[in-house]
């Protein structure tokens, strides 16, 4: 047969394949450990009589003269299953088996199934099976193996195996799919009225749940993956089913509305959208057949509001039974209508998956074996995260536990992270069935050590804090590092002892001409050694700083100065004309110059002073932009500068190599120096007032900078063209704002 069309979820996985070639990503695994001697020669063909009853297992892709793809049923002289018997040891069993579920199926070229018997004694084996998911679901692994059975059984007694032809093949069912959902062109349609449905219900979906990962999303998912198997026991799944009863819901409804809630309370907000497949199998014709019937529902979640869990599970119910009556419309059909952002980061739509089992299990019973289930790990997720769950029930229906599975994304969890999650699921699902009337925020999640963890451990700041002038903390670290380099800009460096001594002289010349505590001093300076010398020379004087940038415009150059009314304003010949109204002190004048020379050299002290220093003096003044109005001045005591700079976090920044580059009437400033120096760090200058980031990348890698602040924007402009000298630093600072771009510089080739 030739010309049939792909079926909508046949059509995504060839646009897959199409996208990214052929792939391990979505293979199914069917792994059987035998026991007991074994008719090689049944087993090949009864692989090659399960071809034979299935024709979805014999067919490749092919694209016909109108470039659309059709699905191409080959003859059974065409369809021989691959079959390989391989020895090994069983040490070597594990590797063999993750090997073999690698392999990539081209689907133009080969059919989509293939089989390995692994040889590890005369009597004892391991066959795995291996088919596309094109070709199949979770739901085929049990006619699949049923009939792998049956037929082997007759294979061994010399027959062909009697089974009773099935009623239709996979390719009815596709063309049946086209006919009965209709035309979207006609809105009496089945297709028409249910992507309505969606389109309404789906509007405003988050284009990505947010979660707290473990590293930021890579800008290429990788599908690499692991798993984390959990439990949830006898009695709590009793008391679940019997809160669905209760509630007239089922006991996937509870599951769901558990996952959505956790995740609320992990930050995810209060719109969770989830991913879940329905079986597809509308009519009983189906049962029997191998084949991708699977649709995928996404199904929202609100928590907003706080309600109870029972309140919860009501609004669950209400949109899942909605969901239900509208599942025939393909999961590829939506995404393209309601066209999300796409990206190769993350999966349309929805991120998290939630499966209930509730299919029969694959009976695999074969002539004079015994057999039993192989675990086989595979590596691979398909989605961020994935919950499994599986019911197990006594005969009489009595609920046994459930067994579960968190499949995770390696790109952005780490294992411990993923058993976390297991654990505070556990737990919220007995605090469920203990009070389902409790609002959702008050559910307990935490165990009394992590409470204490994030509640005290974390929240232990305290530390002791100096009651010093920023003046005194860095005169102390020159007196540890007197040798130590402090500032470089181009060619010349000064040490800590050299800086101090300039400064010193500076603060007494300020000393004598009556400037003191309290008193303001204009500094307008490009950035260079003067202005750093010049920041420290009016501290020690007791005086605080304001700083005026010389390409402010004129008039707020005049605002500032009129509104803080410095008592002088240290400047340079060139940039004097700058200074509206005044005249400065040019720290570039020759006569100023001999006259430094001459002052004392050391750290002046109250007695020196005009008036007493305190930490709760002025240290600087400095204006706001002005965006929301007038600028306004903001006055930073000493003691809120010894504060930060003593933060613990700032341990590592001891004999680092420091950028500055902030504009000194920006608060970074501030870190980039005092901060710096109070740590006996090396800071370098750059020179340029106004940089582009090529010029800071440049700078960062020729002076092996490994310390910087950015903000966001300018973080993100380096980000998208300079992440080499982003990975070359150690140390980075970023905020402000919103960083959603970290996974292009920590997934650069580089990094």
């Amino acid at each position: 047969m030739v010309g049939v069309p792909l079926s909508f979820a046949q059509q995504r996985l060839w646009l897959q394949f199409l996208i990214e070639g052929p792939s391990p990503t979505y293979n199914l695994r069917m792994s059987r450990r035998l026991n007991g001697p074994i008719d090689l020669s049944a087993l090949h063909s009864s692989l090659c009589d399960l071809v034979a009853r299935h024709e979805s297992l014999r067919t490749i892709v092919q694209v016909g003269d109108d470039g659309l793809p059709f699905q191409n049923i080959l003859g059974l002289e065409l369809a021989q299953p691959p079959f390989e018997v391989v020895d090994v040891t069983e040490s070597e069993l594990p590797s063999m088996l993750s090997l073999t579920s690698a392999h990539c199926f081209d689907l133009a070229q080969e059919i989509p199934i293939r089989a390995w018997l692994f040889r590890i004694a005369e009597e004892e084996h391991v066959l795995f099976l291996l088919l596309h998911h094109i070709a199949g679901d979770g739901w085929s692994m049990g006619p699949l193996a049923r009939d792998l059975s049956t037929a082997y059984t007759a294979r061994c007694e010399g027959r062909e195996p009697g089974w009773p032809p099935l009623p239709v093949q996979y390719a009815d069912y596709t063309l049946w799919q086209h006919e009965v959902l209709g035309n979207e062109t006609n809105p009496d349609s089945a297709i028409s009225r249910q992507l309505n449905y969606w389109q309404k219900t789906l509007a405003e979906l988050p284009e990505q749940l947010e979660l707290p990962t473990d590293r930021p999303r890579p800008p290429v998912v990788s599908y690499r993956g692991g798993r984390v198997a959990f439990s949830i026991d006898a009695d709590i799944h009793q008391k679940l089913a019997a809160l669905a009863r209760d509630s007239q819901a089922s006991l996937f409804m509870v599951l769901q509305a558990g996952l959505a809630v956790l995740l609320t309370r992990l930050g995810a907000g209060t719109d969770i959208p989830l991913g879940s497949p329905v079986a597809g199998r509308t009519d009983a014709a189906l049962d029997d057949l191998v084949g991708f019937f699977v649709n995928t529902l996404v199904l929202r979640t609100d928590t907003s509001g706080n309600p109870s869990f029972r309140d919860l599970l009501a609004r669950v119910r209400e949109q899942d039974l909605a969901a239900y009556s509208n599942q025939d419309l393909p999961f590829e059909r939506l995404v393209e209508v309601l066209n999300p952002i796409r990206s190769l980061a993350r999966h349309p739509l929805f991120q998290i998956m939630l499966v209930l089992q509730n299919t029969a299990t694959s009976r695999f019973d074969m002539a004079g074996l015994n057999t039993s289930r192989q675990p086989v790990g595979t590596g691979s997720a398909k989605f961020d995260l994935s919950f499994s769950f599986n019911e197990r029930r006594a005969k009489d229906g009595k609920p046994l536990g459930l067994t579960a599975e968190i499949e995770y994304a390696t790109d952005l969890f780490d294992r411990q992270t993923v058993e976390n999650l297991a654990v505070w699921l556990e737990r919220l699902f007995e605090a469920v069935v203990s009070d389902p009337e409790a609002p959702i925020g008050s559910l307990e999640i935490l165990d009394a050590d992590e409470r204490r963890k994030i509640l005290v451990d974390w929240n232990d700041t305290a530390h002791l804090v100096p009651n010093l002038t920023l003046t005194a903390v860095l005169e102390d670290q020159v007196a540890k590092s007197p040798e130590a380099v402090a500032l470089v800009y181009g060619a010349t460096s000064l040490s800590y002892d050299e800086l101090n001594v300039r400064a010193n002289k500076l603060a007494h010349h300020l000393i004598e001409t009556g400037v003191g505590p309290e008193d303001v001093v204009g500094l307008c300076l490009s950035r260079s050694i003067e202005m750093v010398v010049c920041m420290l020379g009016i501290l020690k004087a007791g005086a605080a700083y304001l700083p005026l940038d010389p390409d402010y415009p004129e008039d707020r150059l005049a605002f500032m100065i009129k509104d803080a009314d410095p008592v002088c304003i240290l400047t340079t010949g060139d940039l004097a004309g700058r200074i509206p109204s005044c005249s400065p002190i040019l720290i570039d004048d020759p006569h100023l110059t001999r006259n430094l020379s001459n002052r004392p050299i050391h750290n002046p002290t109250d007695e020196d002073r005009v008036a007493p220093l305190s930490p709760y003096n002025a240290a600087y003044v400095i204006y706001t932009s002005g965006s929301t109005g007038r600028p306004k001045g903001v006055v930073v005591a000493h003691e809120s500068i010894v504060y930060f700079a003593a933060d613990r976090e700032w341990q590592k920044l001891h004999e680092e190599r420091v950028l500055f580059h902030s504009p000194f009437t920006f608060d970074a400033s501030v870190f980039e120096i005092f901060v710096s120096l109070s740590r006996g760090s090396r800071i370098f200058i750059l020179p340029e007032t106004r940089p582009d980031v090529y010029a800071i990348a440049d700078f960062i890698l020729q002076n092996e900078i490994t310390f910087a602040f950015m903000t966001t924007a300018l973080f993100a402009a380096m980000s998208d063209v300079q992440t080499k000298s982003l990975v070359a630093l150690k140390h980075l600072w970023t905020g402000g704002e919103p960083v959603s771009f970290l996974s292009r510089v920590f997934s650069a080739p580089e990094c």
